[in-house]
């Protein structure tokens, strides 16, 4: 009795330690898999399928000695003195109070001097969105982004900023040299010649002109009036995400812990059933064969 109550303490702590580790790992899981599995999939950038949407640029000023100035480029220094560049934040807020949050979007953007450039409303009430490109003066930008997010649950952000100083200068150089090429064109046509000549010099005067035309709103996005910074901000409504209590999820890892564990010890009951009988089916064999082998032979 005592060897076999040895043997029966030392099974139950094997079971009890097994039981322990399934019980933490439970637990354990419980706050990993749905701190990283819970919510929506907000990844995916809503004005990234939108075309011609308003791009919005900045200037920053900055010492004009560090600046290698080509020749072409030196006459407008006030050009070469400036750094432009492109800055862009996101912001993927989700919110119970829809109606409220879209106001005070609105709201806020007013209070900033900022410029809603383009917006979106989507779904039925219960299941709405909006998304708002916001052009933001380059001075304010900073806070307003940080005050944007005071709005709703956040579940994503994002801010780049992307030098555009030679994409402007390029521009510049192009526009410079257009013009010298309207002027020499304006000059031969003030010359006489046939009249073949003079349509096919007018054409490519006009065709000159609408290419100017087309470089000047690029460039006009580049004028002081209209430096701004953007920010794209989407709003979804959906409930308040409430957090699990302590003693919730310990219920469910109980009846988890405790189904898998019975489980297992029926599994291995099962088995060591199993590898008696076939140990004694092989004991019997044995025995048999024994009994074979001291038969008298005839």
């Amino acid at each position: 009795m005592t060897n076999l109550k040895g043997k029966f303490w030392k099974v139950g702590r094997w079971y009890g330690a097994i039981f322990i580790v399934l019980l933490a790992f439970r637990l354990l899981y419980g706050y990993v898999g749905t701190s990283t599995g819970r919510g929506d999939d907000y990844s995916d950038d809503f004005f990234s399928s939108i075309e011609n949407l308003r791009r919005n640029y900045a200037s920053e000023k900055f010492a004009p000695e560090k600046i290698a100035l080509k020749k072409d480029v030196a006459a407008s220094a006030s050009i070469a003195s400036n750094q432009k560049f492109e800055k862009t934040a996101s912001v993927k807020s989700k919110t119970s109070e829809f109606g409220q949050d879209e106001k005070l979007v609105k709201a806020k953007t007013l209070a900033y001097k900022a410029i809603i450039q383009y917006e979106q409303n989507l779904g039925q009430k219960g299941n709405r969105q909006i998304h708002l490109l916001i052009g933001v003066p380059p001075a304010m930008f900073d806070k307003f982004y940080q005050e944007i997010q005071q709005i709703g649950s956040v579940k994503a952000t994002e801010i780049t900023k992307v030098d555009k100083t030679n994409e402007y200068r390029q521009l510049n150089a192009k526009k410079v040299s257009i013009e010298k090429t309207l002027q020499s064109l304006n000059e031969l046509k003030s010359k006489g010649g046939q009249i073949a000549d003079f349509v096919s010099l007018n054409d490519k005067i006009l065709e000159i002109e609408e290419k100017l035309q087309e470089l000047g709103v690029e460039l006009g996005n580049f004028d002081a009036e209209n430096e701004f910074c953007t920010v794209k901000f989407s709003l979804y409504e959906g409930a308040t995400e409430k957090s699990i209590s302590f003693i919730h999820r310990l219920k469910v890892t109980l009846e988890w812990t405790i189904k898998y564990f019975a489980i297992l010890v029926f599994a291995s009951l099962g088995l060591s059933v199993t590898i008696f009988v076939l140990l004694l089916i092989a004991d019997k064999l044995k025995l048999l064969t024994a009994i074979t082998n001291n038969l008298p032979q005839e």
